[in-house]
C-alpha cells in the first residue's frame, strides 16, 4: 500500500514464475486494507473518510463505497461468516457494515485511545466473536453478545439517555437512531415520538432547562438542538469544529449552557445572545486547566462548578467569574491561581497553617499510590449533594463521583479532600450513577446491566479524619437489563421513589425500592404505578421475626477485603430474590414508608410564594394537572328500577274508569255553514253578475263560430 494515491496488487499464477501486478488509483491514499477470499473483495480504509470495496480484476472504480465516517478511516477488517465489515476512524468511531446492502448496522463511539497520535491494528476472532484493537501500547477487547429477541424493547436502537420531567410527569428517552420518545410515568404509555432529530446521527445526551419547558439534545454530528415539546427546534448550537464530537453532557445554568465531552476545554453558550437560529460558542474566560478530555460536569448553587476528566482530576470553578481555583484527585489535590480571581489565593492564605503544601501532599500520595492502568480513575459522572446545606460546618461530603474502575467517591469541596471511596461494581469497568433530590439514595449501574441502590442518608455526613472505605448500606442489587446501563434517573411519583434506567439493550425500565420486578416502557400491558409499588399489609410479628434475616440478605455491608471479591455474591443474591421476587424486607418497608411520610409532610408544609405561582403559570401547559380520575361513589338505584311491577304493571280493565263518548260534530253545531252565511251579500251579488256576463259572452261566441262553419 501507499499513503499517496495507489494500492498495488501482485499475484503469481501456478504455471508462471513472474509476478503480475496491477494498481488501484485512490484519491488521497489509504491507511489500511483487508481481503475477503470468499467474496473476492478488497476493502480499503481511505484518508478521504470512505471505505471502498474493490474487485481485484476491476481497477477503474470500486464496486461499492461505504459512507458514514466523519474522519479518515485507519483500519478495516472483514467478518467473513456474516459477510460484514468492521471499520475504525480517526475520531475513535467503530462501525459495522453490511456488505451486501452497503449499510452501517452498528456504530460505537469509543472512549479510547485518549492520545491523538496512535497506530491502530485489528484482529477479529470469529470463533469467539471478539474484536481486538491495539493502540500503541494499549489493547482493547470488544465482545459480541447475542441479542435477546423475546425481550420487550422501548426503542428500535440502543437507548443513550433518559430524563424525567416532573412538570408533565413524563419520561424522556433518546436512542442511537436519533429518536426521542415521551412516556407517561404513571401508566407506561407512549405519548409521542420525535424521529430524525439529528438526521441519522446518534443522540448521546439530553438535558432540560430550569423550567422544564425546553429539551436540549446533543448529538455526534457536533450540534446541540433546543426543542419545545411540540417538536419544534428553536436553536441549533454548533459545538464541533470539524463536525464530529463526542458530547457526553449538557449542563444548563442560569446564564450559560455548558457542553463537554470531547476536549480539555469547556464549550459555553450564553442564552441572552440567542438572537438567531444557528448559534456559535463563545469564549470560556477560565481557559484550559484539565490535562485530558472533560467527561462530565455538575453545579452547586450559587456559583460552584465541578468538571471531571478522563485522567481522574476534578476541577472546581467559580461559575460567575469562570475561573478555576482547585484540582481534586484521589491521590492528591492542588490549588490553582488566577490573576482575575483572587479568592483562591485568600483561601490558601487562611488555610496555610492547616493544609500542607502541594509538594508534601504529592509525597504522601506517592507513598500510598498503587500503579493502575491508564484511565482507571476516569470521572464518568459527578453529582452535588445539594440537600446537605450545612456540611460546611460539620465537614461532610457534598460531591459524589464515579469512575471507570467501578469506584464511587465522596468529596468535601469546602475542605478540598476525599472523605470516602468504595467499590460499587467489581471488575466491570465504567459505571453511571444518580441520586434523588433529598440525597437519601444513590443508584449505580454497570456495563453488565446490574443496578444497585444504596442508602447514603447518613453516609459521610461528617469528617472523621481518615478516608472511609466501607460501603454504605446496600438496599437492592438486581439486573434489569441485559447490556450496558447508559443513564439513570431518580424521581418521585405518587409518593414513591422510582429509579428509571436506560440501556444499550434498547429498553427503558422503572423500578422502586421494593423487590417488585422492573417495568419496561413499551410492554403490551400498561400499569398503575401507585398500586404496583404499594406495599402489601403483612403480619407485624412476622416482620419482626424475620427483619434481621432479610436485612442481611438485602443489605450486606462489604468490608474492604470483601469489596475486592468477584461479583458472584451479587448473582447469588439475585438468585435468592428470583425465588420470591415480591418478598419485601422490613428494612425496605421502613426506608420507603419513611421516604413517603417525609414527602407528604413536606407537601403539607410547603406554601408556594407569589414568584413560584407566577413561574408555574407563565409557560405553556404549566397550569395543567395530570392525575388519576377519582372513583365515583356508589349510586342507589331509583324505586322504579327496584320494583318495576309497582309502577309499570297493567291493571285489569274492569277497574279502569270508563271514558264518556264524545258527541258527533253535527250534533254540536248550532247552524249549518254555507256561502250565504260565510261571505257578505255584496260579494255574492258581484259574483252572480260576473257569472251571468260570462255565460252571455260565451253564447255569442258559439253562434259566430257556427255561422263561419256553414
Amino acid at each position: 500500500t501507499s499513503n499517496t494515491n495507489t494500492v498495488v496488487l501482485a499475484w503469481r499464477e501456478k504455471s508462471e514464475k513472474l509476478l503480475k501486478m496491477t494498481s488501484f488509483n485512490i484519491a488521497q491514499g489509504i491507511h489500511a486494507f483487508d481481503y475477503h477470499s470468499q467474496l473476492n473483495l478488497i476493502a480499503t480504509a481511505g484518508i478521504n473518510n470512505k471505505v471502498c470495496l474493490w474487485n481485484p480484476y476491476v481497477i477503474s472504480k470500486p464496486v461499492g463505497v461505504l459512507w458514514g465516517h466523519s474522519a479518515s478511516v485507519i483500519a478495516v477488517q472483514f467478518f467473513a461468516e456474516r459477510k460484514q465489515l468492521f471499520s475504525f476512524s480517526r475520531d475513535k468511531v467503530l462501525r459495522l457494515w453490511d456488505i451486501q446492502h452497503q449499510l452501517s448496522i452498528q456504530r460505537i463511539a469509543c472512549s479510547f485511545p485518549k492520545s491523538q497520535d496512535f497506530r491502530c491494528l485489528f484482529h477479529f476472532d470469529e470463533g469467539h466473536g471478539r474484536l481486538f484493537i491495539s493502540f500503541n501500547n494499549q489493547l482493547a477487547l470488544l465482545a459480541m453478545k447475542n441479542e435477546a429477541s423475546q425481550r420487550v424493547k422501548s426503542h428500535a436502537k440502543g437507548v443513550t439517555c433518559v430524563l424525567y420531567n416532573s412538570l408533565l410527569k413524563q419520561v424522556i428517552s433518546s436512542d442511537m437512531g436519533s429518536t426521542v420518545s415521551f412516556w407517561m410515568i404513571e401508566t407506561g404509555q407512549k405519548i409521542k415520538q420525535f424521529s430524525g432529530c439529528h438526521g441519522n446521527a446518534e443522540i448521546s445526551t439530553m438535558a432540560l432547562d430550569a423550567n422544564e419547558t425546553r429539551l436540549l439534545t446533543g448529538s455526534t454530528d457536533g450540534t446541540v438542538k433546543v426543542w419545545d415539546f411540540n417538536g419544534y427546534c428553536h436553536h441549533t448550537l454548533s459545538v464541533g469544529q470539524d463536525g464530529v464530537v463526542d458530547i457526553s453532557q449538557i449542563l444548563v445554568l442560569k446564564k450559560t449552557i455548558l457542553v463537554v465531552g470531547w476536549e480539555r476545554a469547556v464549550t459555553v453558550f450564553r442564552p441572552q445572545n440567542f438572537n438567531q437560529f444557528s448559534i456559535q460558542p463563545e469564549e470560556w474566560k477560565g481557559g484550559i486547566h484539565h490535562q485530558d478530555d472533560i467527561l462530565c460536569a455538575a453545579f452547586l448553587p450559587p456559583q460552584t462548578l465541578a468538571t471531571g476528566s478522563y485522567d481522574g482530576e476534578i476541577v472546581l470553578w467559580n461559575s460567575s467569574t469562570e475561573n478555576a481555583h482547585h484540582v481534586l484527585h484521589p491521590d492528591y489535590q492542588r490549588q490553582l491561581t488566577s490573576k482575575l480571581d483572587p479568592e483562591p489565593q485568600k483561601l490558601n492564605a487562611n488555610r496555610s497553617c492547616s493544609v500542607p503544601c502541594f509538594e508534601e501532599q504529592a509525597t504522601l500520595a506517592a507513598q500510598n499510590f498503587e500503579i493502575d492502568t491508564e484511565g482507571n480513575n476516569a470521572v464518568m459522572k459527578l453529582c452535588f449533594l445539594q440537600a446537605r446545606k450545612n456540611n460546611a460546618a460539620t465537614g461532610g461530603a457534598n460531591l459524589v463521583s464515579c469512575g471507570a474502575s467501578g469506584y464511587v467517591r465522596f468529596w468535601d469541596t469546602f475542605k478540598k479532600e476525599l472523605l470516602a471511596e468504595f467499590l460499587a461494581h467489581a471488575g466491570v469497568g465504567s459505571i453511571v450513577m444518580s441520586t434523588d433530590k433529598q440525597n437519601q439514595y444513590l443508584a449505580t449501574g454497570d456495563p453488565d446491566g446490574w443496578l444497585k441502590i444504596w442508602n447514603i442518608e447518613d453516609y459521610c455526613t461528617s469528617s472523621t479524619g481518615n478516608k472511609i472505605t466501607q460501603s454504605p448500606t446496600l438496599l437492592r442489587s438486581f439486573q434489569p437489563h441485559e447490556d450496558r446501563i447508559s443513564s439513570l434517573q431518580l424521581c418521585v411519583s405518587c409518593d414513591h421513589l422510582l429509579i428509571i434506567s436506560s440501556s444499550a439493550d434498547c429498553s427503558v425500565c422503572v423500578t422502586g425500592l421494593c423487590n417488585a420486578p422492573a417495568l419496561i416502557f413499551g410492554q403490551a400491558s400498561h400499569w398503575d404505578i401507585e398500586s404496583y409499588f404499594s406495599f402489601p399489609t403483612r403480619d407485624t410479628n412476622l416482620v419482626e421475626s424475620k427483619s434481621q434475616e432479610e436485612s442481611m440478605k438485602i443489605s450486606p455491608l462489604f468490608s474492604k477485603e470483601e469489596s475486592c471479591l468477584d461479583s458472584t455474591e451479587d448473582s447469588l443474591l439475585t438468585e435468592e430474590n428470583k425465588d420470591d421476587s415480591l418478598h419485601i424486607s422490613s428494612e425496605e418497608i421502613n426506608f420507603s414508608l419513611k421516604y413517603k411520610n417525609r414527602n407528604m409532610h413536606k407537601k403539607k408544609a410547603h406554601k408556594p410564594c407569589y414568584r413560584e405561582i407566577i413561574e408555574k403559570s407563565a409557560s405553556t401547559f404549566r397550569s395543567l394537572s395530570l392525575s388519576r380520575l377519582k372513583e365515583l361513589p356508589e349510586v342507589n338505584k331509583p324505586a322504579f328500577l327496584l320494583d318495576p311491577d309497582k309502577y309499570f304493571k297493567e291493571e285489569p280493565e274492569e277497574n279502569e274508569p270508563q271514558v264518556p263518548e264524545l258527541p258527533l260534530l253535527s250534533e254540536t253545531l248550532k247552524a249549518v255553514f254555507d256561502e250565504k252565511h260565510l261571505f257578505p251579500k255584496e260579494i255574492l251579488d258581484h259574483e252572480r253578475q260576473d257569472k251571468q256576463l260570462y255565460q252571455g259572452t260565451s253564447g255569442d261566441m258559439k253562434i259566430k263560430r257556427n255561422k263561419k262553419q256553414l
